[in-house]
């Protein structure tokens, strides 16, 4: 059983997937598999992922294909299947340092036996590809041991960020897959942070580029994207209130999307399923409507634009 399961979703993303596989190339640390889930490409990735399980000797590489359903559908897939007891996902289009798995393993060790039932796992800081680092640096010298919901709400740190998390809390808490389109991350990461914490650490170990951009995720129709975003939204709102006090002004522009992303949504497609999130978070709503319905006006307005070019 390895230690990490190197997860990479992708898409049509053969001439960047070279950069995960350099990278995991140069590892320091060998005690992990990389697990690559196609979201139905229909350039050459397999081919090209044959060619690296021919030759590569030192770790594992596992590769499915799917029908393309999505990031969320590719993620659950990946978690149900991974062989690792720690899940780091890495982007097609991502590098990372030599040590990066090194280090992940090292801060891991370091939170003993009985602590680490109460952690999800490790995260580390980004730099972009010349070098500056993307966001905020972690509370405390080295970095500190706390929640994303406070890391996000008490400590406002911002920017791209990358870490692991437990595979069995990921094998608990899915991704909605049964909604259409896009679901942003935060909905996992921000239900796992109300039982667990992360240890964030000031080291770069990733990163991050700007030039492919995102295949598995479409954010040029607003509406194309509604019932995750309108789903993550209704769970800000009925469930992270407490966090109220120490950043209002992020609640009430959420507050607003919840409108805007409702009237995106089609009508349809609610069966089942309750995004209204009650108490406060419908006060909230109520409140910012006027803004929420203005945003969706520009939205139709701006879709207009582009078709008409």
């Amino acid at each position: 059983m390895p230690l990490f399961t190197v997860f990479t979703p992708t898409y049509n993303r053969a001439h960047t997937l070279h950069r995960v596989y350099e990278s995991l190339q140069q590892q320091t640390f060998r005690n992990f598999e990389w697990l690559i889930v196609d979201d139905g490409s229909s350039d050459n990735t397999q081919a090209l992922v044959k060619d690296w399980q021919s030759q590569s000797n030192f770790f594992p590489i596992r590769y499915v294909w799917q029908p393309n359903q999505h990031k969320k559908a590719a993620f659950n897939h990946g978690v149900r299947i991974a062989a690792g007891e720690l899940f780091l996902p890495a982007d097609a289009d991502d590098t990372f340092s030599s040590f990066a798995l090194e280090r992940f393993a090292w801060h891991w060790s370091q939170i003993s036996e009985i602590e680490r039932v109460k952690f999800s796992g490790v995260c580390g800081l980004c730099v972009n590809e010349d070098g500056e680092l993307i966001g905020d640096r972690f509370p405390g010298d080295w970095g500190i041991d706390s929640s994303s919901l406070e890391m996000n709400y008490r400590y406002r740190v911002a920017g791209e960020k990358w870490g692991f998390c437990r595979t069995d809390l990921l094998r608990v808490y899915p991704f909605p897959d049964h909604l259409d389109g896009h679901v942003p991350e935060g909905v996992v990461w921000m239900e796992i942070a109300k039982c667990y914490q992360i240890r964030f650490v000031n080291e770069v170990v990733r990163t991050y580029h700007q030039d492919a951009g995102n295949q598995l995720t479409n954010t040029a129709n607003p509406a194309s994207d509604a019932p995750g975003n309108l789903y993550w939204k209704s769970v800000v709102l009925r469930n992270e209130l407490r966090w109220f006090w120490h950043c209002p002004a992020y609640f009430l522009i959420d507050a607003a999307r919840w409108t805007r992303f409702r009237l995106h949504f089609n009508k349809k497609n609610v069966s089942g399923i309750s995004y209204w999130p009650g108490g406060v978070g419908a006060g909230l709503i109520v409140l910012m409507a006027p803004m929420g319905i203005t945003w969706w006006l520009y939205d139709l307005w701006k879709l207009r634009r582009i078709n008409s070019q």
